[in-house]
């Protein structure tokens, strides 16, 4: 992606936050490269144990801000032709480093999920954990989704749950038990000790999206963090937290047949 490719205001920020963020990501990501199987969101819930994903064997998949290509790996394993996405150049670095070290090679596109770079129904699944799923205006990277996807084909995406979004405490690595925001007029969250900006909408919000620009919606998957020490913390919240409520949830849908 040439560095004169016109982006939108947010994704210029959030590409050079996760720039300067980069060498922070290459422990996790050695340490998601080695494991064998897929696992879910900040708590590492075992594919094996909310079986959310299909047969990927023999697919073409595409993971929309795909970070350190992790996921494309385990894709990879599971006899899927993964294509990885991302807006940051020294993300993606690091996941050419990764498939030096593994030898796994798959396709490593610099490129914004909001103008994504493929011809139409180019893929059997859209996938993104974070990436895309937060870090883009939905009502654009969803719709290119839907694009990209031969008829019949997933998407399949996982962000911070809502609650979790409404509950955030601003300019603190913490998580209220009280609702802090507003959930009517839900996107585009700012925060003070972050240059970047993600999104999130209301479900309904987003089943209306989902629904109107040509998905069934399949499920929609809130993830428990497994049981262990109440006070442990990863990012923003605790395991106490998100043992009682869910801060991830995956959407998994459809694109209607044509």
């Amino acid at each position: 992606m040439s560095d004169d490719l016109e982006l939108s205001e947010h994704a210029v920020r959030n590409r050079r936050m996760w720039n300067a963020d980069a060498p922070n990501w290459v422990a996790s990501a050695r340490a998601n490269w080695q494991t064998r199987s897929p696992h879910w969101g900040m708590w590492e819930i075992p594919e094996e144990q909310v079986h959310i994903l299909p047969d990927v064997r023999g697919q073409d998949v595409l993971d929309l801000g795909c970070g350190t290509g992790y996921w494309c790996a385990w894709f990879a394993r599971l006899g899927a032709s993964p294509t990885g996405l991302d807006l940051s150049e020294a993300q993606l670095e690091t996941a050419r480093e990764m498939q030096r070290e593994f030898g796994i090679d798959f396709p490593l596109v610099h490129a914004s999920a909001e103008d994504p770079p493929f011809a139409d129904g180019s893929f059997d699944l859209v996938f993104s954990e974070y990436g895309a799923a937060i870090w883009c205006d939905p009502y654009v990277w969803i719709r290119h989704a839907h694009r990209l996807l031969r008829p019949g084909g997933r998407l399949i995406f996982l962000g911070n749950s809502v609650l979790s979004m409404l509950c955030a405490v601003e300019d603190e690595d913490a998580m209220s038990q009280t609702l802090l925001r507003p959930q009517f007029g839900l996107h585009r969250l700012e925060w003070a000790d972050s240059e970047g900006s993600n999104f999130c909408l209301s479900h309904g919000e987003m089943l209306r999206l989902l629904r109107e620009t040509g998905f069934e919606v399949e499920a929609l998957h809130e993830l428990r963090a497994p049981e262990g020490p109440d006070d442990e913390h990863r990012f923003f919240l605790t395991r106490g937290w998100a043992r009682r409520w869910p801060c991830e949830e995956v959407w998994a849908a459809r694109r209607r047949p044509e």
